[in-house]
């Protein structure tokens, strides 16, 4: 039988191998940005393919992010007035700005699929590869990330309140000896 703590470590676990994919794809892009600026300033030496691939690359690592951030609590949140709410209020607010998220994110997936099926038959100027496989990244980052989206949903339903206690102290002009 599966239990909630067996999926929970199974959740983990694919997590984990999720981060070391990003991980490995940004320490790849900052050798190979090292690799091109050492090689075009010191030798003269400069690769389209190698600049494409690096952009290419930067263009993963940020939409493969994108899931990561969602479950590690890592996005941009102005949270002065969040801090406030009482933590009863903060669970259904979170679910709310979380179901606009996802939103926001199937519109990103479904535009990044019309995307690459406009663009990706064309061929990259430096790789010489279909964009499909350039842009391939947008809808399928889209729909990792909202997986990841109905997650954090469907852990801030389950959360303990203790979980929307404020995080940022506040301070007041006494404060600021």
């Amino acid at each position: 039988m599966i239990t909630i703590e067996g999926l929970k470590k199974f959740g983990n676990r694919v997590f984990d191998i999720y981060f070391a994919v990003g991980a490995i794809a940004m320490g790849l892009l900052a050798a190979l940005v090292v690799f091109a600026v050492i090689a075009r300033y010191f030798f003269h030496l400069s690769w389209k393919e190698l600049s494409e691939f690096n952009t290419t690359l930067f263009a993963f690592t940020t939409f493969w992010g994108m899931g990561a951030n969602i479950i590690k609590d890592e996005h941009v949140m102005i949270d002065i007035l969040y801090d406030r709410v009482p933590p009863v209020f903060k669970r259904w607010l979170a679910v709310f700005n979380h179901i606009i998220v996802l939103v926001i994110d199937l519109v990103f997936t479904w535009q990044g699929v019309a995307y690459v099926q406009l663009a990706g038959k064309q061929l990259s100027m430096g790789m010489e590869i279909p964009m499909a496989y350039m842009y391939g990244i947008m809808p399928v980052a889209g729909v990792i990330c909202a997986f990841c989206v109905v997650v954090k949903i469907a852990m801030l339903i389950t959360a303990d309140i203790s979980y929307f206690e404020p995080r940022n102290k506040v301070l007041k002009a006494d404060d600021a000896g």
